[in-house]
């Protein structure tokens, strides 16, 4: 008779996804406030009962094997449905994690007074925020790794089915040039021929692009990191760039820079079809209020 292998510990998965996460034993203890030699038996037994090293061990530098990153998707999928139910047998009471991802802009020029109400009325839920481009939001949320994203959606394109949205924001693109360059009315008014960008993914980034397409000779691209360098950039000459005017407004030196509106998208409020907790509803209000 075949041996049954024992039921998956959301416990030990958790352990398992936060050594993933950290790359060692001893941050993940630290994380999870745990003794080492805790996390170190829970994972080894979970590579037991699976019967599949999970890890390379690389000195104290923790990797994971090609049957570790299968796991460590369905860890993401198996403890965000926890969640959810416990959070669904708790309606009303916005308590429980809430993983948020946001592009950066959003994050810096929109979401330090919401998140701040958000955790004056409800101190019981844990929000953890990370920032990537759209492109990187969209797959992290479709593959359970986060419970809602603020994103820009491309424009004339929708949501798919799997996903639902509602408009949270209006954000101006504004294009900065340099110091003193000349009025814009169209792109081939416009120098230097270098557009500082996010990396690809950035819906922004798509905007400039198409709007620069027709241009000759076509503008090359700089990939920066921060909207910080971006303006930097600019103001230093060598390159024009695409900045939602809120962020812009962040800048002690944007009165320097000469501005021309491109276009207004809204920032979407984006979770999987079906998704719903009371600490989700929560965000949503603050995001309304």
């Amino acid at each position: 008779m075949d041996k049954v292998s024992p039921p998956l510990d959301l416990a030990a998965l958790d352990i398992f996804r936060t050594v993933a996460a950290e790359g060692s034993v001893t941050r993940a203890a630290e994380r999870l406030q745990r003794v080492q030699s805790n996390v170190t038996t829970r994972v080894r037994q979970l590579e037991a009962d699976l019967g599949t090293p999970l890890f390379l061990r690389e000195g104290k530098r923790m990797a994971l094997t090609p049957e570790g990153e299968v796991l460590r998707g369905y860890a993401d999928r198996l403890l965000a449905l926890a969640e959810e139910a416990r959070q669904a047998v708790r309606p009303g009471q916005p308590t429980g994690r809430l993983r948020l991802g946001s592009m950066e802009s959003t994050a810096a020029s929109r979401l330090p007074a919401p998140l701040a109400q958000l955790h004056r009325q409800w101190p019981g839920v844990a929000l953890e925020l990370s920032t990537a481009p759209t492109r990187e939001l969209l797959v992290r949320l479709r593959a359970h790794a986060l419970d809602a994203v603020l994103v820009a959606w491309p424009p004339g394109q929708s949501p798919d089915l799997a996903l639902e949205a509602s408009p949270v924001f209006a954000e101006e693109l504004i294009l900065v040039l340099p110091t003193g360059h000349p009025p814009v009315s169209g792109p081939q008014d416009v120098v230097p021929g270098t557009l500082a960008v996010f990396e690809p993914g950035c819906t922004y980034r798509g905007v400039a692009q198409d709007w620069f397409a027709a241009r000759t000779p076509p503008m090359q691209t700089l990939e920066l990191g921060s909207y910080h360098a971006i303006l930097a950039s600019v103001a230093g000459g060598g390159s024009v760039g695409i900045v939602p005017r809120s962020v812009l407004q962040l800048s002690p030196h944007a009165a320097l820079l000469a501005q021309h509106p491109l276009t207004t998208l809204q920032t979407l409020l984006v979770w999987r079809h079906g998704y719903r907790s009371a600490a989700l509803d929560a965000l949503q209000q603050v995001l309304r209020d």
